[in-house]
């Protein structure tokens, strides 16, 4: 199954490649990834050299026809990482072709969709797999199999998505950084469903504005992406189970002159208990500071999650995140973002700075500061507390 969206796709493209009224750009980028620890390694067998090397390369295929009723897309995605085996690996982040109707598109393939609009953590996203291996920020998603049919009216936006593939949250391996105590075999998966990754999850999103009002609402229906993670047999692995969930959520967002009030939450019906769970906060710009094309936006947010210890492990229970971003609006698409995520039981502090700068029109430099501290040995953020790191990716565009 999982080559024959491609495929589709690919034969689509081809058909029309020759023809006047159709149109095919090509673009993508490489990136050279640098990664320096400042402290050894915590769980034995993980790789405790200071420096982390890896490569990743994306290339995009795009189509559109003359009319503008049909286009298609297909991005591959691969890295290679140097010491962690499980870091190693191509994903197709998208595969797909669609057809747009007046009011209506369907669209069938590979995809990434995504919900959300608080900056913390995005807890009404679910629709793809979180690819694990590339960040612990869970912002990177696998390419996710579906039939997306989207109806647009006077009344808003609804969305009907059948996906009928799951796709395995990837871990970190035996050799890699940020990982649990024992490692992860993801190959080896339990789940809930007699059909495994075949279950055919379902979901629903309607969308639409008021005013000065973004809203989103679904329901969805199938195999929950966030694994229990479980003593394997032999005693010296995890494994994860996939539970069958209904979850509800909401996002909302309200914009005011220089304000932004946003919202976040949901209600699922899980392993052990029909739990909620919200983020809500908010982002006031300043602009043009000093005469200046630059902006600074200031966010506050808070974190709430009522899961029992025998869900799926969260980190944002009753935690408070605290921002600063930094926008020069110049010709390089200079952007600076400062925060900080702090437990307000435990005072346990995730601190993070990113950076971002573009040079001529092919080259972009990124650079990635992280470190906890103040990391209780029962807490979910201790399996980190020793990778504090500064990453700096070079990244080339064509």
């Amino acid at each position: 199954m999982s080559g024959l969206f491609p495929a589709l796709m690919l034969a689509i493209v081809a058909s029309h490649t020759l023809a006047d009224d159709s149109e095919l750009d090509f673009s993508g980028n490489t990136a050279l990834q640098l990664r320096g620890f400042s402290q050894d390694a915590l769980w034995p067998g993980q790789n405790s050299s200071d420096l982390e090397v890896s490569v990743s390369a994306e290339w995009e295929a795009r189509w559109r026809s003359e009319d503008g009723d049909q286009r298609a897309s297909f991005i591959p995605f691969a890295r290679w990482d140097e010491n962690d085996e499980e870091r190693r690996h191509l994903d197709l982040r998208e595969a797909y072709w669609a057809f747009e109707g007046d009011q209506f598109e369907v669209l069938v393939g590979f995809n990434k969709v995504f919900w959300g609009v608080t900056e913390s953590v995005h807890l009404v996203d679910i629709v793809n797999q979180t690819d694990l291996v590339e960040d612990i920020d869970q912002e990177d998603k696998l390419g996710q199999p579906m039939v997306n049919l989207a109806v647009q009216k006077d009344w808003g936006l609804l969305n009907v998505y059948l996906l009928p593939y799951f796709r395995e949250r990837t871990f970190p391996g035996l050799d890699g950084r940020f990982r649990s105590p024992l490692p992860v075999d993801w190959d080896d998966a339990d789940y809930e469903s007699g059909a495994k990754e075949k279950h055919v999850d379902v979901a629903l999103r309607y969308s639409h504005y008021f005013g000065d009002v973004d809203i989103g609402l679904y329901y969805f229906r199938g195999t929950s992406r966030e694994p229990r993670l479980l003593l394997a047999d032999n005693g010296r692995e995890l494994k994860p189970f996939y539970d069958q969930i209904d979850q509800v959520g909401l996002d909302l967002q309200y914009t005011r002159d220089a304000w932004l009030w946003k919202l976040e939450a949901i209600v699922r019906d899980g392993f052990d208990e029909t739990f909620a769970a919200g983020v809500a906060g908010f982002e006031y710009t300043f602009y043009q500071v000093n005469e200046t094309d630059a902006d600074i936006g200031i966010l506050l947010e808070y974190q709430y999650d009522e899961r029992s210890s025998l869900e799926p492990v969260s980190t944002a229970d009753n935690d408070v995140f605290m921002g600063v971003r930094w926008s020069l609006n110049d010709p390089q698409d200079t952007a600076i973002l400062v925060g900080a995520v702090v437990d307000k039981k435990t005072s346990e502090t995730f601190f993070n700075i990113e950076a971002e700068r573009r040079f001529g029109d092919s080259i972009s430099l990124e650079l990635r500061l992280r470190t906890i501290t103040n990391a209780e040995q029962d807490e979910p953020l201790y399996s980190f507390s020793r990778d504090d790191y500064i990453q700096l990716q070079l990244s080339r565009y064509f």
